[in-house]
């Protein structure tokens, strides 16, 4: 197996790692014939342009006048490798962290999945990996999921392999570190497959040199996460579960999402719980907005959630404000007390507020409580007999 095999070329984008630039170049070389080498120089200040300069013809070298950032380069490595009409490309770090001998890895998982993001995964509990490492990957790892279902190992990973007709397609906008997020919540919207690979790795602290700047990058990668997150919510959760009622049908989506047969007692119980929390709490007008994708994350029962959570139609509204003072006045009393539904006002609510919001959020703990006990028992009770029958 070849990278010929896969119409695949290797991209290196390198900022000022001259200790290990000439190792990883070496080490690709062994495996690339007559596939290109894109070598995307950031503008390097170091030894890197003279070490790239002896290549000669055996490298593909794009100078960027100045330091652009890695998203930069890997999108101009990306041009440029469509220009050339490659079908793939894997990108590696220059700074000494992955292996060339992992790109038959890539190739083999390639053949067999086609058109698959291929995401390098690393053994991130291993000797020798910095802590803040560790901890940015799972920070990523949770927001990818958020975003876009898909729960990955890995999505820091900078070994990956790319299939670039989507990318023909993808409009990036970021130009730092935080561009391998993008790229990839974007793919995965776009329903490319993504798919872990496992990968090895070494962190030399000697000859690795990292430009990850901890507080600045890290505030760019919240920043996009933040917009992602905000797509997510508007657009593609809910075109999610629109393609999936679409698929199965209204009717036959919400009985087989009701029923689950394979679902435990315990998770259909956490979801009717959920559910009553959310309707009670006193977050109006946001209720489903934070709970639905809440659930989905969770992997909850979405039909049994939604249902619970309806116990805030208009009709109920009055009554749950009502007991929420009500529930609130057993543990803070301020201003004028009310005694009856037909007291509510908008000036009743704003003297009351600290009253009536501590008393509903007491109130949703409460009832979700009590509604998982109940829940929980009857399940227990209902699905045994339904297995003795």
């Amino acid at each position: 197996m070849t990278l010929s095999d896969i119409q695949c070329c290797i991209i290196i984008p390198t900022y000022n790692n001259q200790n290990t630039l000439r190792r990883v170049i070496d080490s690709v070389l062994q495996f690339a014939d007559k596939e290109t080498i894109i070598v995307v120089n950031d503008g390097s200040t170091d030894e890197s342009v003279y070490t790239l300069a002896s290549y000669g013809l055996k490298l593909m070298v794009l100078n960027n006048s100045e330091n652009r950032g890695k998203g930069y380069s890997l999108r101009r490595g990306f041009l440029e490798a469509i220009k050339l009409g490659y079908k793939n490309a894997i990108t590696i770090d220059s700074d000494g962290q992955h292996l060339a001998s992992d790109i038959p890895v890539f190739i083999e998982a390639a053949l067999r999945n086609p058109g698959a993001v291929l995401m390098g995964s690393r053994n991130m509990e291993q000797e020798g990996v910095p802590g803040k490492s560790s901890f940015g990957n799972k920070f990523s790892n949770f927001w990818f999921k958020f975003e876009t279902g898909i729960t990955l190992p890995d999505t820091q990973t900078g070994y990956r392999l790319y299939p670039l007709e989507p990318l023909k397609t993808t409009k990036l906008f970021t130009t730092k570190f935080e561009t391998e997020i993008e790229v990839i919540v974007k793919l995965a919207w776009k329903n490319v497959p993504i798919i872990p690979v496992n990968i090895n790795v070494i962190y030399d602290k000697k000859e690795r040199v990292s430009h990850f700047r901890p507080w600045r990058d890290f505030t760019r990668i919240s920043i996009l996460n933040t917009w992602l997150v905000i797509l997510t919510l508007l657009y593609y959760l809910p075109k999610r579960l629109w393609i999936d009622l679409r698929k199965k049908g209204l009717w036959k989506f919400i009985l087989h999402e009701a029923i689950k047969p394979e679902e435990s007692n315990m998770i259909k119980a956490k979801s009717i719980a959920f559910g009553f929390f959310m309707g009670v709490l006193p977050i109006w007008g946001f209720q489903l907005l934070i709970g639905i994708p809440l659930s989905i994350y969770f992997k909850m029962n979405k039909v049994l959630f939604l249902t619970a959570a309806n116990i805030s139609i208009p009709p109920m509204i009055p009554f749950i404000i009502f007991g929420s003072y009500q529930f609130g006045g057993l543990f803070y009393r301020n201003g004028v007390q009310l005694t009856s539904v037909k007291d509510l006002t908008l000036e009743s609510i704003h003297v009351n507020f600290v009253q009536y919001f501590l008393g509903g959020t007491l109130l949703a703990v409460l009832f979700g409580g009590l509604s998982f006990i109940i829940s929980y028992a009857l399940l227990s009770v209902l699905r045994s007999n339904r297995r003795n029958d």
